[in-house]
């Protein structure tokens, strides 16, 4: 073993097998059930606006994998707020073991409610999210807004389990709200000719014309549920969903699997930050 090895295996040892900063995890109750988590900073010349949770914890007699990306824009201080509050606000909700799904909905709306009131400190930015929750390595809550996106391999199949909000597919809801959608030529489609997503957290200035109601999914976990991948639109805009669970169904280790997607996304010229989460059921 090299010394950086060596090094490595402490801070593995001191970090614990589901830490946040390790880039990998896995979970008590099922020791098959792991995750591994890389990013990589796009060619702008602002600081790594995306944001990553991933950490199995015990609440309870339960034990829940806990997934997200927040992919911020204007700045990076409302994605980072969400790293440290969205997880929590969702636990908090009182019906949340009895229906989760709600329960994330509530969150999410409170939490941006708090992010606009709090405008003054967490400045003017936004966030898309992609979040995850696994109860009991059993079902599987996710909710987005925005354009990050989770796709569930099964049986090799790519699933999506999120919506991408974009203003050409909003475009009504958007007018409706007194906003427009701007299509210049070589741009996409977007919010009052700034903003490329048609949902997102915070954005004070356009939020009369933005939602932040996320899209919602409920999955039992089976047998033929192979692996879980999130992802920021990094990815996305240069791979679809079945490409990604090709690039890397032979991979078994969760952390690898997530550094050859985001690898395989520079390979194919993305210059935006890209975050990536793989979550392997076996």
């Amino acid at each position: 073993m090299t010394g950086r090895e060596i090094l490595h295996k402490m801070k593995e040892k001191v970090l614990g097998s589901s830490d946040p900063d390790s880039g990998k995890g896995k979970s008590k109750i099922d020791k098959h059930i792991t995750h591994g988590f890389h990013l990589v900073k796009g060619k702008s010349t602002h600081p790594m606006e995306d944001y990553v949770v991933a950490q199995f914890k015990q609440v309870d007699d339960h034990e829940l994998g806990l997934f997200a990306i927040f992919d911020g824009h204007s700045g990076h201080i409302v994605p980072d707020y969400l790293r440290s509050n969205l997880f929590d606000n969702i636990l908090k909700e009182p019906d949340f073991w009895t229906e989760p799904a709600n329960a994330v909905k509530r969150a999410y709306a409170m939490t941006d409610s708090t992010i606009l009131e709090k405008s003054s400190e967490l400045g003017r930015g936004g966030s898309t999210a992609v979040t995850a929750i696994l109860i009991d390595c059993q079902v599987l809550v996710v909710a987005n807004i925005g354009d990050s996106r989770a796709v569930l391999c099964q049986n090799g199949v790519a699933k999506p389990l999120t919506v991408d909000h974009e203003p050409s597919t909003e475009y009504e809801d958007i007018k409706n709200r007194g906003g427009f959608v701007s299509n210049f030529p070589g741009d996409v489609p977007r919010v009052d000719g700034q903003l490329a997503v048609s949902r997102a957290f915070g954005d004070k200035s356009l939020k009369k014309h933005l939602s932040s109601e996320p899209y919602l999914s409920v999955e039992t976990i089976g047998d033929d549920a192979e692996f879980l991948i999130l992802a920021s639109d990094g990815l996305w805009k240069v791979m679809s969903n079945q490409e990604a669970v090709d690039a890397i169904r032979d991979i078994k280790d969760a952390r690898a699997a997530s550094k050859r997607l985001t690898e395989e996304a520079l390979n194919r010229k993305s210059s935006d930050d890209i975050s990536c989460v793989v979550v392997r059921f076996h």
